[in-house]
C-alpha cells in the first residue's frame, strides 16, 4: 500500500496530469553516484578601439591619472574554470553540495590598457594583477522536485542572471528555491545579498548594477513563474525587489510557429517595469522598457527585424550582468537610454549547407534615436552619465563562430566578433570598435 504523504494530497487535489509523473528526489542515487565534474578552458583577447570622447569623460581606465589613459583598451587572458556538482543522498530529503573553483591568467594588457573590457582582475593604481582567483559552494536540499540552495552559485532569470560573456561567471551569494512539482511549470525564488562581477576576486563589494552610482540596497528578492504547457509557447512572469531602489516586474513570452518543414516563424516579446522604491536610492526611477524581435528560419538562413523601446527619464538598469533579455541590447551597447526607440536587423546563416558543419556566421545591425535624458532626477544615481536631448547612435555587428563537430577537439569552439557604435554626443555612450577574439575547451572529468 502507498503510504500517504503531501505529494498524494497533491496529486488528488490536482490531478496527474497537472504533476511530473514522478519525484526526482524518489530517483536519487547517493552524493557521489549522481556527481559530475567539469571543467572549462577559456581564452579571450578583446580590443576595443575608443574615439571622440574617451580620454575627457575619464569611462574608462578610471584609475589611472587622465595623462596616463589612451584611447585603447587591449586586455587577453586565460580562465580555467571547474565546476563540481554532487548528487542528493537518498531519503524524503536529500543533501547535496555544488562546488566552483575560478582562476584567471593576465597573458597581455597593461595600466593604461586595462579596466574596460573587464576580462582581468585590476589592482587600486590600474594596473592588471598577474592572476586572480575565487572559488565558492552551495549546499542544497532537494524534496520531491523542489530544490533549496544556500551559498555562492549562478543564477539565470531575467531580473537576476548570472553573466558569462565575458573570461570568468559572476556569481550570487544567497538563498535560492525552485520548484519543477507541476507538469509545464516551473516556479523560482530568491533572496539574494551580493553578486560578484566577472574579473572580481572577492564576494564582498554588494551587488553589481549596470548604470546607477547611487548608494546600494542590501538585498535582493526576486520570485517567478515560467510555463511551457502549449505547442510552440513558452512564457514567464518574474518580480523583484531591489532593496531601498527599484521594484522591478517582467513578462516575456516566446512562440515559434511552423510554417512547413523547413520555414518558422518566432516571435520573441519581452517587457519590463521598473519604479523607484523605499529610500530610492538611484533617485526617482519610472521605467518601462520593451522589446519584440520576430525572426524567419528558413533552412540554414535566419532573418530577423526587431523593435525596442524604452519610456521613461531614466535608462532602463538591472542587477547582474545577465538580467536583460531585451532583444536589441547587444555587443556594446543596450539601446536602453531615456526615451529612446530603436530597430535591429539581424542575419545568421548555417555553414552545414556548405558541407561546413559548426560553422555559423551573423551580422547584426540596431539603429537608435529620439533620446531624451534631460528630465533625469539631477541628484539620483545618473544624472552623471549625461544624457543629451535629440540622441542617437547605431552599432553593427559581426561574428564566427565555430565548433568542432568531432576528434580529440570535439567541442572546442572559436568565436571570432567585430562590433562598431557610433553615436552623438546626447547619447552618452563611447564611440568604439572592436575586436574579440574567444576559445573555450570544455572536458567532463566524470
Amino acid at each position: 500500500m502507498t503510504p500517504f504523504t503531501t505529494r498524494s494530497l497533491l496529486l488528488m487535489l490536482s490531478g496527474p496530469s497537472m504533476l511530473v509523473t514522478a519525484a526526482e528526489q524518489d530517483e536519487a542515487t547517493g552524493f557521489i553516484a549522481d556527481s559530475h565534474l567539469t571543467v572549462l578552458n577559456r581564452t579571450v583577447y578583446d580590443r576595443r578601439d575608443y574615439h571622440h570622447g574617451s580620454l575627457s569623460n575619464g569611462a574608462r581606465n578610471g584609475f589611472k591619472p587622465r595623462a596616463a589613459r589612451s584611447d585603447l583598451a587591449e586586455e587577453w587572458a586565460y580562465g580555467l574554470m571547474a565546476d563540481f556538482a554532487s548528487g542528493f543522498t537518498p531519503g524524503t530529503v536529500g543533501v547535496g553540495l555544488d562546488a566552483h573553483g575560478y582562476y584567471g591568467r593576465t597573458l597581455d594588457s597593461g595600466g593604461g590598457r586595462a579596466g574596460k573590457a573587464r576580462l582581468v582582475g585590476v589592482d587600486n593604481d590600474g594596473h592588471p594583477k598577474d592572476d586572480f582567483s575565487r572559488a565558492g559552494a552551495a549546499l542544497k536540499l532537494r524534496w520531491s522536485s523542489t530544490e533549496l540552495r544556500y551559498g555562492e552559485q549562478r543564477v539565470k532569470t531575467p531580473v537576476f542572471g548570472s553573466s558569462d560573456s565575458r573570461l570568468l561567471p559572476e556569481t550570487a551569494t544567497g538563498l535560492w528555491l525552485h520548484s519543477r512539482e507541476w507538469k509545464s511549470t516551473q516556479l523560482s525564488a530568491g533572496h539574494f545579498t551580493g553578486s560578484t562581477d566577472r574579473n572580481a576576486s572577492n564576494h564582498d563589494r554588494g551587488f553589481v548594477v549596470n548604470y546607477s552610482n547611487g548608494r546600494q540596497g542590501n538585498h535582493f528578492d526576486l520570485a517567478g513563474v515560467r510555463y511551457n504547457g502549449l505547442p510552440g509557447l513558452s512564457a514567464s512572469f518574474f518580480t523583484a525587489l531591489y532593496e531601498d531602489t527599484w521594484r522591478q516586474h517582467y513578462i516575456g513570452s516566446t512562440y515559434v510557429w511552423a510554417l512547413s518543414r523547413e520555414q518558422a516563424l518566432t516571435f520573441d516579446l519581452n517587457l519590463y517595469r521598473s519604479e523607484d522604491q523605499g529610500q530610492a536610492l538611484s533617485g526617482q526611477i519610472d521605467n518601462t522598457a520593451w522589446s519584440l524581435m520576430t525572426t524567419w528560419a528558413n533552412g540554414f538562413h535566419r532573418f530577423g527585424v526587431g523593435y525596442q523601446k524604452i519610456d521613461g527619464d531614466t535608462p532602463f538598469d538591472y542587477v547582474t550582468r545577465g538580467a536583460i533579455l531585451l532583444g536589441n541590447a547587444v555587443a556594446l551597447s543596450d539601446f536602453n537610454a531615456p526615451n529612446e526607440a530603436s530597430w535591429q536587423l539581424r542575419y545568421d546563416f548555417d555553414m552545414t549547407a556548405f558541407d561546413l558543419p559548426g560553422l555559423t556566421l551573423g551580422a547584426a545591425y540596431v539603429r537608435g534615436s529620439g533620446i531624451d535624458g534631460s528630465h533625469v532626477d539631477p541628484r539620483g544615481g545618473y544624472a552623471y552619465l549625461g544624457y543629451g536631448r535629440g540622441g542617437k547612435h547605431w552599432e553593427r555587428d559581426l561574428q564566427a563562430r565555430y565548433v568542432v563537430q568531432s576528434g580529440p577537439a570535439k567541442n572546442l569552439s572559436v568565436t571570432l566578433r567585430h562590433a562598431l557604435h557610433r553615436g552623438n554626443t546626447a547619447e552618452a555612450e563611447l564611440d568604439a570598435q572592436q575586436l574579440r577574439l574567444a576559445v573555450e575547451y570544455p572536458l567532463g572529468v566524470w
